[in-house]
C-alpha cells in the first residue's frame, strides 16, 4: 500500500494578530473529572513550580497506521512481517498543518518561540516547560497539590482544564492535568530464606515429564533458574547468535538500575558463557546508573538477569528513565515529571533502530472512580485515574513501535482483578460516584490492545496460576479498548463458561481481555547486593517471556526473515496450539474470588505458557515471510 506524502511543515512564526485572536477566543471545557478515590486536595503549589506540559495533536491517519499494523502482524496476510520504517510511521501519525498552525498561534499568544518548544519526530506531541502560574492561565484552570492517602505521594494536578473553542478539534489531550495515575513497579516480592540458600547444583537430577517433549528438573518446583525456564519452555539446546540486527530491551523507572557486578555473579552461576558480557545503557531524563551495590534495584536486577540471561548473546539494552512521585511540591526548581513511561516512549520513538522486543514490569490501574455500564450506554461518564484520552495516546505510541517491528511486552500485575495490592483483603476497589460499590481494576498499559501482556504461573507438572500473589487480569474499561478482532473467539469462549450474572457490573465483558500469555512468576533466583535471593511477581514473567521472544527473532533472522513485531495476532491464531494450557488457579481481588484459569484462554494466565520449540517451528516455517 502506497503511503501518502507528508506535507512540508511551515516555519513556526505566527502573526501577532492571529495569535491574539486565538488567545481571546472563548474558552470551553476540554476535560473535567472528579478526583479518584484515595486522593485529597492538600494545598496550592508554588506559582514558580515547573510543569512540563505535553500537548497531543490529533493523528488523523492513525486508522491507516492501525490497518498497516494488523496486516504486517497477521500471519495469514500477504504482508506479514513487512514492517514500516521510522519515517513511514511518522508520516502516518503526523497532524494536519491546520492543527500545527492553530496550536502554534495559541503558544505564540503566550510568548513562546520555536526554541521554547520540543516536538516529537512526527510533530504529534508538543512539549513546553512552564511555571504552574502560566499553565493555569493557558488552560484557564487552577492547580492544587493532591496527596494520595495510602502512599503519601503528591501530585500537582487539576480536575478540569479549558482551551479556546477553536483549539478543541486540534488538541487531543494536555497532560499533566487530570491524570492521577501512580505509575508503579509491580511487586517484586522477595521470598524470605529461613537460612542461607545452598549453592546451585549444575548437574541435573532425575527429571519429571512435562508435556510430550519436555523434561523438567524437580528442583524447579522450589527455585526457578535459567535452566528451569529452558526446560519448562522447550528451549534447551537452542544456541542464539549475536546478530547485530537483533536486540532486547528492558525499561527501568523510579530510580531502578541494574548492577553489573550482580549480573556477572549471576552469569557465573547460571550462564557461564555470558560472563564478561554486558549491555548498552541509556539514561533518559536523568535516569540513574549508580553502580554502588547497596543502591542496586531489585526489579532492575531481576529483569536484566533473566531477560538477558535467557537471550544471551543477543545484543541487550537497559533504559533508566528518571522522574517519579513522590516529589516536594514546595520546591520551585524540580519539574513535575512523574509520568516517566511517556518519557521513555518519546525517546525510543526517536531511535532509528529500537530494540526488537522490550519488557516493562510497571503499570497502574485504569480507574479508581466513577465507572458504570458505559459499554451499553456511550453517554455515561466514566472516571479514570489515567484519563482515557491520555491512555489512548500512550497506546497509539505502542502501536507505532509494533508497526516498526517491535514486540512490546508488559507484566499483567500482581493484584488479581484488583488494584495491584497483592493482599485482596486490603485492596481498594471502590467507585467514588456516591455509590461506593466494588469495581474490578484492570491494569494499564497491560490493557492496551497493541501490547502483549504476561501473567504469572508457578509449579511444574502441572503449572498453575501463581498463588502467593495473584496474576493480574481482566477486561479493559476504556471505551476505545474494546475487544480486538484477534481475541474475539478466545474471549467469547471464556465468557460463555461463566455462570449467568457472575460479577455483573464489576467488569466490562466487551473490553480487551488480558493477559495474553503467561510464564513462571515466582521463586526466581537472582543476585542482589552480592547475595542470592528468591523473588516473585509478574515482573519476573514479563522479562522471561521477552527473552524467549528475542530467541524467536534470532531463529527468524537465521531463516532470513524479519522480526516478529506485534505478537498478538500470531499468538491467538497459528501460535495458540503451541502454548501449554494452564487450567489451575484463579486471581482473586476486590473481595471476590476473581476469575478461574480454565481450558483455553482465560483472564488469569491468557493462552498459557510458551513452548519455544513449537513456536520456533511456526515462525520459521514457509508461511512466515
Amino acid at each position: 500500500m502506497q503511503l501518502f506524502k507528508l506535507v512540508a511543515l511551515l516555519p513556526f512564526i505566527a502573526p501577532l494578530a492571529l495569535a491574539a485572536s486565538s488567545k481571546d477566543c472563548a474558552y470551553k471545557t476540554k476535560e473535567e473529572v472528579h478526583a479518584p478515590h484515595g486522593w485529597i486536595k492538600h494545598s496550592k503549589p508554588s506559582p514558580d513550580h515547573k510543569v512540563s506540559l505535553r500537548i497531543g495533536l490529533p493523528q488523523p491517519n492513525f486508522g491507516i497506521l492501525e490497518q498497516h499494523l494488523y496486516e504486517v502482524s497477521d500471519p495469514d496476510h500477504e504482508r506479514y512481517g513487512q514492517h514500516l520504517s521510522k519515517e513511514e510511521v511518522e508520516e502516518l501519525v503526523a497532524p494536519h498543518q491546520e492543527s500545527l498552525d492553530s496550536v502554534g498561534e495559541w503558544l505564540s499568544a503566550f510568548g513562546f518561540k520555536e526554541e521554547d518548544v520540543t516536538r516529537s519526530p512526527a510533530k504529534d506531541w508538543v512539549s513546553i516547560t512552564v511555571p504552574v502560574s502560566l499553565a493555569e492561565k493557558m488552560l484557564d484552570t487552577t492547580y492544587h497539590v493532591w496527596k494520595h492517602v495510602g502512599s503519601g505521594e503528591s501530585l500537582v494536578r487539576t480536575t478540569n482544564y479549558r482551551l479556546p473553542s477553536n483549539l478543541h478539534e486540534h488538541v487531543d489531550v494536555v497532560q499533566p492535568t487530570t491524570s492521577f495515575g501512580r505509575f508503579q513497579p509491580f511487586k517484586s516480592t522477595v521470598v524470605p530464606f529461613d537460612e542461607e540458600p545452598e549453592p546451585l547444583v549444575n548437574s541435573l537430577v532425575e527429571a519429571e515429564s512435562f508435556g510430550s517433549d519436555v523434561t523438567v528438573d524437580p528442583s524447579c518446583n522450589s527455585t526457578i533458574t535459567i535452566s528451569c525456564l529452558q526446560q519448562l519452555y522447550n528451549a534447551v539446546g537452542y544456541v542464539a547468535s549475536n546478530n547485530t540486527k537483533n536486540s532486547i530491551g528492558i525499561t527501568g523507572y523510579l530510580e531502578q538500575f541494574a548492577n553489573i557486578q550482580d549480573l556477572q555473579t549471576f552469569y557465573a552461576e547460571q550462564r557461564p558463557d555470558a560472563v564478561n558480557s554486558t549491555f548498552k545503557f541509556f539514561s533518559i531524563d536523568g535516569g540513574l546508573n549508580n553502580q554502588t551495590l547497596s543502591e542496586a534495584g531489585v526489579e532492575a536486577n531481576l529483569d536484566v538477569q533473566f531477560a538477558f540471561g535467557l537471550s544471551h548473546p543477543i545484543p541487550a539494552i537497559f533504559y533508566s528513565t528518571g522522574g517519579r512521585p513522590p516529589f516536594n511540591p514546595d520546591q520551585t526548581t524540580p519539574t513535575n515529571t512523574n509520568e516517566p513511561y511517556q518519557a521513555w516512549l518519546d525517546f525510543v520513538l526517536t531511535q532509528k533502530n529500537p530494540p526488537l522486543v522490550v519488557s516493562t514490569s510497571y503499570g497502574e490501574p485504569e480507574q479508581t472512580g466513577k465507572v458504570t455500564k458505559f459499554w451499553a450506554d456511550k453517554s455515561t461518564e466514566a472516571l479514570f485515574s489515567v484519563p482515557e484520552s491520555y491512555a489512548r495516546r500512550v497506546c497509539a505510541s505502542i502501536a507505532q513501535l509494533g508497526a516498526r517491528g517491535v514486540s512490546v511486552i508488559f507484566s499483567s500485575g500482581d493484584g488479581g482483578v484488583g488494584d495491584g495490592n497483592p493482599n485482596p483483603a486490603t485492596q481498594q476497589c471502590i467507585t467514588n460516584d456516591g455509590r461506593n460499590v466494588t469495581r474490578f481494576l484492570p491494569t494499564f498499559p497491560a490493557s492496551c490492545p497493541f501490547a502483549t501482556s504476561v501473567g504469572g504461573t508457578e509449579h511444574i507438572d502441572p503449572e498453575v496460576a501463581v498463588s502467593r500473589f495473584f496474576s493480574g487480569g481482566g477486561f479493559s474499561d476504556y471505551q476505545q479498548f474494546l475487544r480486538p478482532a484477534y481475541q474475539q473467539a478466545a474471549t467469547r469462549k471464556f465468557l460463555s463458561t461463566l455462570p449467568d450474572g457472575l460479577y455483573k457490573d464489576l467488569y466490562n465483558p466487551a473490553g480487551r481481555g488480558f493477559p495474553d500469555v503467561s510464564a513462571q512468576g515466582d521463586r526466581y533466583r537472582i543476585w542482589y547486593q552480592n547475595r542470592p535471593i528468591l523473588i516473585g511477581g509478574t515482573s519476573a514473567s514479563s522479562p522471561a517471556f521477552a527473552g524467549l521472544v528475542a530467541l524467536l527473532n534470532d531463529a527468524r533472522f537465521k531463516a532470513k526473515k524479519g522480526p516478529l513485531g506485534f505478537l498478538n495476532p500470531l499468538l491467538y491464531s497459528k501460535g495458540a496450539s503451541t502454548f501449554n494450557d494452564v487450567t489451575g488457579g484463579r486471581n482473586p481481588g476486590c473481595g471476590t474470588l476473581g476469575f478461574n484459569a480454565t481450558e483455553g484462554w482465560d483472564p488469569v494466565t491468557g493462552l498459557g505458557t510458551p513452548n519455544f520449540g513449537k513456536l520456533k517451528d511456526i515462525v520459521t516455517s514457509r508461511f512466515a515471510l
